[in-house]
């Protein structure tokens, strides 16, 4: 009886094991196609999204003042509104 479960351990340990190993080998092939996909990912901000970095601040800037705006439009639509007869 003591042989089987001696011999049992030795199967589960074996097994695990090369579960262990294919996993290890997955990850891997896993961390090679994300360290592809990560050169490419700066290959297309460098040639694409930096150079458009300057308009980005430019608009970025224009919906600064037209939400700075929208305060004072709102109280005078609202007193327009107001008046308004219904």
């Amino acid at each position: 009886m003591i042989v089987l479960s001696v011999l049992l351990a030795v199967v589960v340990i074996a097994v695990l094991a090369v579960a262990l190993i294919l996993i290890q080998r997955k990850l891997t092939a896993i961390s090679e196609g994300l360290a592809t996909l990560a050169s490419a990912l700066e290959g297309v901000e460098a040639e694409h999204l930096r150079p458009l970095e300057g308009a980005v601040r430019a608009i970025n800037a224009q919906f600064d003042i037209i939400l700075g705006a929208l305060p004072g439009i709102g109280r005078k639509a609202a007193i327009v509104a107001e008046r308004r007869p219904r």
